[in-house]
């Protein structure tokens, strides 16, 4: 009898849990986060100035820390979103491929950096407390890159 009560119990305490939610799989997945367009811009980035860098030989000592500081800001992103690192993330590719002539590929690199630094600056305004300082970081030096870049 006591057993008989127990089951009934624990079948009845098991039957509203069923029909909460709990056990539920059919959640929407999370929004992707805010920061992952500026995680995917870092990686493009990093790739165009790779790319300039191959096609323009004489311009990569300039070029390539540029792209390394892409590449440690899209992985400190990643780390921070917890999305997947850019090892592990698919190549990024560059928006455009470089232009057989150094200065335009400069000036469309800055276009760029520009356009990335609006980004970064307005995802920094927008972030709670805990990501500012990486965006501010970003930001700065995407600011950085476009003095680099003349």
């Amino acid at each position: 009898m006591l057993r008989a009560g127990a089951l009934v119990a624990l079948g009845g305490a098991a039957a509203p849990l069923a029909g909460c939610g709990l056990l539920d799989r059919d959640e929407p997945p999370p929004p992707p986060d805010p920061l992952a367009p500026l995680l995917d811009e870092s990686r493009q980035l990093a790739a165009g100035l790779r790319a300039a860098a191959t096609a323009h030989p004489d311009l990569a000592a300039r070029l390539l820390p540029l792209a390394e500081s892409h590449e440690s800001h899209a992985t400190e992103i990643a780390r921070l979103t917890g999305a997947a690192t850019a090892s592990a993330a698919p190549t990024a590719t560059p928006s455009a491929a470089p232009s057989t002539d150094p200065s335009a590929t400069l000036a469309a690199l800055r276009r760029s950096e520009r356009a990335g630094r609006e980004a970064a600056i307005r995802a920094c305004a927008a972030a709670p407390a805990e990501r500012v300082a990486l965006l501010g970081s970003v930001a700065a030096a995407r600011a950085t890159h476009l003095e680099a870049l003349r």
